[in-house]
């Protein structure tokens, strides 16, 4: 799964942080360094500083709680991909693009791979973290159709779902090879399927 960014969301200058934020802002940095499943829900709440009774009235169980997690890793890191694409002019250059947002989210500090790969390798079918990992997945694979559609590819959801799978790649490769040439590897094979797709010839209609 592609790189992603924390989902935290800081607290108002001068507010001290609500139950719920530092519930979060613990299980983000718990849970993404050492798994969903490996860490207790009593490690959370001592890393967050508030009372057993916070975590259940707020989230009402782990599994919640780590849904909530995912979610805001989702809107972390979709909100910084679409910002680092507003540098680009062109729908080619916003398409490559997602890679160079990927190679960025690879220099962060503490960066574990990604987190739904993570997380939905330890998760039950039919879960809400599977859902909440599925949900992430959806939104990656249709950013880079929409934009193959943009750019003019005659079939957007093939190449979207090239680039899918070579994005995953890309970000196991970083994790468990510690390649530092994957992104840019990934990026260089990027334009390759895109000029490919650009270049092939549409398909012509089948006559009844």
């Amino acid at each position: 799964m592609a790189a992603d960014s924390a989902g935290r969301r800081e607290a108002p200058t001068g507010a001290k942080p609500s139950a719920r934020e530092r519930l979060l802002s613990a299980a983000d940095e718990l849970f993404y360094a050492e798994g969903v499943q490996t860490v207790g829900i009593d490690r959370i709440i001592e890393r967050a500083g508030v009372a057993k009774a916070s975590l259940y009235n707020t989230f009402g169980s782990k599994d919640e709680l780590v849904h909530a997690y995912l979610r805001a890793r989702h809107a972390g890191t979709s909100a910084r991909i679409l910002a680092f694409l507003e540098r680009y002019e062109t729908p080619r250059a916003r398409l490559l693009g997602v890679f160079d947002a990927q190679s960025e989210a690879f220099k962060g500090p503490g960066h574990r791979g990604c987190a739904f790969i993570a997380a939905s390798a330890e998760a039950e079918a039919g879960s809400s973290t599977e859902q909440a990992s599925n949900d992430y997945r959806v939104w990656v694979r249709t950013l880079f159709t929409d934009l193959a559609r943009q750019a003019g590819v005659p079939d957007p959801q093939t190449l979207g779902r090239r680039l899918h799978l070579l994005y995953d790649g890309c970000a196991v490769s970083v994790r468990m090879d510690a390649d530092p040439e994957a992104a840019a590897a990934a990026r260089a094979t990027a334009e390759v399927l895109l000029d490919a797709a650009l270049s092939a010839p549409p398909e012509r209609a089948t006559a009844d």
